[in-house]
């Protein structure tokens, strides 16, 4: 049976687990080749990957790092055969108060979330522009509409993405590549958790109108609807996936 993205080629970064690693393995399930990027050891999104039917291609790079983001991206769009499509989903998200914001931890949020992201797609574009059509999707966060306390910096790195979105939208809608966002909520991945986000869950959970913890999983059939070839008279759009907290 063929997939609805069979020879799609799909680049995903932050791919190294959490959210990255279930978007490579959706993809692939659906007949994409996939190429993950990130800092950190891909050995456990290529497992996943493979056991969704595809081989994931495996590019290292710092995404606040020109040259590297340059180099990893062009070896991406090599090893895939060119590249249609980018989820830039690489991020940093530290519980910090505001007075407790060094500009040093300031500036690593605003690198990662968003000079990250303006790095990807620069170096994507070319490629994207030389494919029958194009797709950028970008994970911003339902924090945009919420401004939880303790998440400044990375609520303006959020918002950003948004802004981002919806301006680079307008420069590219004719030339038939789209750019969304998707805003999801609390989700216990292994880094949230770490760094205290989700100690707040509970909370969060019981101010949903679903009433059951977010999954990377609930991401997947937005992500897929938004790179669909069919999808392109959506762009510009930042969509909500967080259970009905925000109510965006």
């Amino acid at each position: 049976m063929t997939g609805r993205l069979e020879g799609r080629r799909c680049l995903v970064t932050g791919a190294a687990g959490g959210l990255g690693r279930t978007f490579c393995s959706a993809l692939a399930a659906e007949g994409a080749r996939v190429a993950g990027l990130d800092l950190a050891d891909l050995g456990g999104t290529g497992d996943a990957v493979a056991a969704a039917g595809g081989r994931l291609t495996a590019v290292r790079a710092d995404v606040t790092d020109p040259e590297q983001v340059q180099d990893a991206v062009d070896s991406a769009a090599a090893g895939l055969g060119g590249l249609d499509t980018v989820v830039n989903n690489a991020g940093v998200y530290p519980l910090v108060p505001f007075e407790a914001t060094d500009f040093a931890q300031w500036r690593r949020i605003m690198a990662v979330n968003l000079d990250g992201l303006f790095l990807v797609t620069r170096a994507a574009l070319p490629h994207l522009r030389r494919a029958p059509f194009g797709r950028i999707v970008n994970v911003a966060s339902a924090v945009v509409w919420l401004g939880p306390p303790g998440m400044v910096a990375y609520t303006a790195s959020k918002s950003g993405m948004v802004g981002f979105t919806r301006a680079l939208a307008s420069e590219l809608g004719p030339e038939g590549i789209t750019v969304n966002a998707m805003t999801p909520g609390m989700i216990a991945t292994e880094t949230a958790v770490a760094t205290g986000v989700t100690r707040d869950l509970d909370r969060v959970v019981g101010g949903q109108a679903v009433p059951r913890a977010e999954r990377p999983e609930d991401l997947v059939s937005t992500l897929l609807f938004l790179v669909d070839e069919g999808s392109s008279f959506v762009t510009g759009s930042a969509v909500n996936v967080d259970g009905g907290f925000a109510k965006h």
